[in-house]
């Protein structure tokens, strides 16, 4: 009788075993495989094709590949997917599956389109060629079609600008990079045009008048066919006037303005000559308008005779024979 109770007691403790997982809601994990996953430039992660069933499981992260490389597709059975994740954690094991049989694994992409060349193409040239010379535009002057790319954080490098430059009508070489992977190399075609304010006659104005006191404003224009504007307009320079006259409407340019001479043409001023211990000093009378240290024709009203003097002052000049 007691060998037959050590029976039925090793029966009992084998039962509750058996049960012990379901009454305490325990069973085996399971792992159900997606059919298809979609993945970016770092690889591969076993989250991206299986979740376990239970809830209170958490996927670890763990890289079994790289990346198919983009517009490929790469195919994992499970049998794969447990060998790699082995590999990376071999305390984990991946032997209840439900789901697909194998996964298709391919890279996120999305559409680039116009809008998205011409924005990252103007914000490259703009910090690496334009910079503070005003604000870029581009139009691209080809149809563009628009094609897959990685759906990342992605960077365009330009190439083969003129040796001038951007110019109105360019035609330069663009690569698209995601990281340190080149998506692709295009030829665009493209008008560009670099805005800024430049200085307008308001009014027409005469030859002489001082720029500060010119009725001028700043008006937005393109730089790229306006090269030659005068691009260091100060309301409060003194220095500066008009060099010739201008109709209403035309732009101030750098061969419109000079600086305003000390001496001006036809005044009378004191010319000295110093050779030595010996000094003369004698009036003439200027021949040209002059600027400090520039060098200006004279003529003695005396004697008629031509001269050539150094501008000191707006009042003296040194003569040199």
């Amino acid at each position: 009788m007691k060998k037959l109770s050590n029976i039925f007691s090793i029966i009992a403790v084998t039962a509750c075993l058996a049960v012990a997982p379901v009454l305490r809601g325990e069973e085996p994990v399971t792992w159900q495989l997606a059919p298809q996953a979609q993945v970016d430039s770092t690889g591969i992660f076993l989250v991206q094709l299986a979740s376990p069933s239970s809830t209170t499981v958490v996927p670890p992260q763990i890289r079994l590949a790289p990346a198919p490389h983009l517009g490929q597709t790469v195919s994992l059975s499970r049998e794969q997917i447990a060998e790699l994740a082995h590999k990376q954690s071999p305390s984990l094991v991946l032997t209840n599956w439900s789901g697909a049989e194998q996964v298709h694994i391919s890279r996120r992409t999305r559409q680039f389109g116009e809008f998205d060349l011409t924005s990252m193409m103007t914000a490259t040239m703009q910090q690496e060629y334009v910079k503070d010379r005003g604000e870029l535009e581009i139009r691209l002057t080809r149809p563009w079609v628009p094609v897959d790319v990685p759906d990342e954080a992605l960077s365009v490098k330009v190439f083969d600008l003129p040796n001038g430059g951007i110019n109105p009508d360019c035609a330069v070489h663009c690569e698209l990079w995601n990281g340190q992977e080149r998506v692709g190399r295009w030829e665009v075609v493209f008008h560009a045009s670099i805005w800024k304010d430049v200085p307008i006659a308001h009014s027409g104005l005469i030859r002489g008048e001082l720029l500060k006191d010119a009725d001028i404003s700043l008006e937005r224009r393109d730089v790229l066919v306006l090269r030659d504007a005068f691009m260091n307009f100060a309301h409060a320079d003194n220095n500066l006037q008009l060099a010739e006259n201008l109709t209403a409407g035309s732009p101030v340019l750098n061969r419109s303005v000079r600086m305003r001479p000390i001496i001006q043409r036809g005044q009378v001023v004191e010319g000295i000559f110093v050779e030595g211990a010996l000094t003369i000093s004698l009036k003439v009378e200027t021949l040209e308008d002059g600027l400090l240290g520039q060098t200006i024709r004279i003529r003695n009203p005396k004697t008629k005779r031509e001269l050539h003097g150094k501008v000191q002052n707006d009042q003296t000049v040194f003569i040199a024979l």
